[in-house]
């Protein structure tokens, strides 16, 4: 009895593989879940250790060729953070609207708690933000010592009570593949499929990439999206765009904006907050 209270309080040090199997089947984990479980015990079992400051993590050349040469699909590199650490341009122009904020790099957790052009760009924002903190606290059970992870949760359940609910809840999700749906303000809407792979030589890192069936309402709209992000992308150095340390082109915000449609308004943080944000609809 006393065995089944420490698990219950949450204590899994000592606890041995065979012993979680069990817990597993009994509560009929999922995959997600299952992984979670286990790198709770793992944390349990090694000695504590003070937050730390993550290592600058880098993307390899390689890995941006990989990118651009992507033309016809948005594709973008990010860490278990949700930091977008590299895309392409057709990623740059799916994700236009948090593009534009000029902070970087560009944080899709604090896209969809923290402005509300996240509502417009996700029509099924419920979901996008269940996914959001579901991949954070999945994270947070494979990295529990990751300073910059434990500030970006502090943050965004001090400032959003929609993030707070839901990391309460402690859901845990793998994103491999699925589809996500957008209603861009170029494009309209998209239903897109994607791919989430895991980089074997960046541990940490994911690239996702996203396509559509060619003929599809769809399809249609990530070829025009591909169009205006040709058409809008400046072909110089000018203020639109920097070169990063390894000379390659990064768009600015506001780069993405065309000329005959309105230009986004970069949304200040607490104007797009307030207390406790909570957006028309929901």
């Amino acid at each position: 009895m006393s065995y089944c209270t420490r698990l219950e309080r949450g204590n899994l040090s000592g606890v041995s593989d065979s012993v979680l199997d069990a817990i597993a089947r009994a509560l009929r984990l999922d995959e997600a879940e299952r992984s979670h479980l286990y790198d709770l015990a793992r944390t349990a079992n090694t000695t504590p250790r003070t937050r730390r400051r993550p290592v600058k993590q880098q993307i390899r050349p390689g890995v941006q060729s990989l990118l651009d040469a992507m033309t016809e699909a948005p594709a973008f590199v990010r860490n278990g953070r949700l930091d977008i650490l590299a895309a392409n341009q057709l990623g740059q122009a799916l994700y236009a609207p948090a593009f534009d904020n000029p902070d970087r790099p560009v944080n899709l957790a604090r896209f969809c708690f923290l402005d509300r052009r996240a509502d417009d760009l996700y029509p099924e924002w419920d979901d996008a933000a269940n996914t959001t903190v579901a991949l954070l606290r999945t994270e947070a059970g494979r990295d529990p010592y990751d300073k910059a992870l434990s500030d970006l949760v502090g943050e965004l359940a001090t400032r959003s009570d929609d993030f707070r609910t839901r990391w309460a809840a402690h859901n845990v999700r793998l994103h491999h593949t699925g589809v996500k749906h957008f209603q861009h303000p170029v494009a309209g809407r998209l239903g897109l499929a994607f791919e989430a792979m895991p980089l074997p030589a960046a541990p940490g890192l994911t690239l996702t990439a996203y396509s559509a069936t060619a003929g599809t309402p769809s399809g249609d709209a990530l070829r025009l999206l591909a169009s205006w992000a040709v058409t809008s992308t400046p072909a110089d150095t000018s203020a639109d765009q920097r070169r990063d340390a390894a000379g390659r082109v990064v768009l600015a915000a506001g780069a993405l904006t065309p000329v005959l449609m309105p230009a986004w308004k970069p949304v200040n943080d607490h104007a797009a907050t307030g207390p406790g944000r909570t957006s028309p609809g929901r």
